[in-house]
C-alpha cells in the first residue's frame, strides 16, 4: 500500500486536531482465512469490504465481496480453500493515527473513499476514519467557535 501525500487545508484548530481522537475500532480479516470465511464474516457484519491484516496486526490491504465473488466464482476456485490474501487490493489509501483531521479528509477526498483504515507508524491497524466523522468534527468545531464568538460579543 502506498501512502498518498496530503494537501493541507482547513482552519488552524481543525488542522491541529489528530485523527486518533475520532477514529473508530477497525474490524478486519486475517490474510490466511478462506474466501468463504471472509464472505461469511462480511455478510454477518453487513459490510461490502474489509481491511486485511497479518497475524501481527499489520495492514496488508483490503478485500471486497464483489471482487472475491467474481474472481473466485468466475474462475472456478474453491472458496473454502482459496485464501483471501490472493484477492486483496494492496494500494488503497490509509492514514496514520497522528495525522491531522484535515490531512485525513484530503486523503479521502483525493482517493474518493468514504472510509480508510488508520495505522500507527509501524503500520499496525488501529482503527478506521470516515468522512462522516470528519464532517461531524467540523460541525462541532464550527459550533464551538460560534458559541465562543457570541460569548465574547456579550
Amino acid at each position: 500500500m502506498e501512502q498518498i501525500k496530503p494537501n493541507r487545508s482547513g482552519g488552524a484548530n481543525f488542522e491541529a486536531r489528530t485523527i486518533k481522537d475520532i477514529i473508530e475500532p477497525a474490524k478486519s480479516l486475517f490474510n490466511k482465512v478462506s474466501v468463504k470465511t471472509a464472505l461469511d464474516e462480511m455478510q454477518a457484519r453487513a459490510i461490502d469490504s474489509s481491511s486485511v491484516i497479518d497475524q501481527r496486526g499489520e495492514l496488508l490491504g483490503t478485500v471486497s465481496k464483489t471482487k472475491m465473488n467474481r474472481e473466485v466464482g468466475g474462475l472456478g476456485h474453491d472458496p473454502t480453500t482459496e485464501p483471501v490474501e490472493a484477492h486483496m487490493e494492496r494500494n488503497n489509501p490509509y492514514c496514520f493515527e497522528d495525522q491531522t483531521v484535515a490531512e485525513a479528509e484530503q486523503i479521502m477526498l483525493n482517493a474518493k473513499f468514504a472510509e480508510v483504515p488508520v495505522v500507527n507508524r509501524e503500520k499496525l491497524l488501529v482503527g478506521t476514519i470516515n468522512i462522516e466523522a470528519i464532517a461531524q468534527e467540523k460541525r462541532l468545531r464550527k459550533d464551538g467557535e460560534n458559541a465562543w464568538n457570541l460569548k465574547c460579543r456579550a
